[in-house]
C-alpha cells in the first residue's frame, strides 16, 4: 500500500490566506473568493483520492 500512495500521493489543501492579503476593497477574484474556490477543488480531489486509497480514511 505505501508504494501504491507514492505513485497516487493525496492532495495537498490549499493555504488560508492571512488577514492582510486581503485589501478589502472588493476585487472580483478577493484572495476569499480564490482560496474557497481551491479549497473546493481540494474536497473534491481529496474524496476522489479516498475512493482509491479507502485504506488511508481517517479513524474517526
Amino acid at each position: 500500500m505505501t508504494e501504491l500512495l507514492l505513485d497516487d500521493p493525496a492532495p495537498v489543501a490549499p493555504d488560508m490566506p492571512s488577514e492582510s492579503e486581503c485589501c478589502e476593497s472588493g476585487c472580483e477574484r478577493c484572495v476569499w473568493t480564490v482560496y474557497q474556490e481551491s479549497k473546493l477543488e481540494y474536497e473534491r480531489l481529496y474524496a476522489a483520492w479516498l475512493e482509491r486509497h479507502p485504506d488511508a480514511r481517517p479513524k474517526i
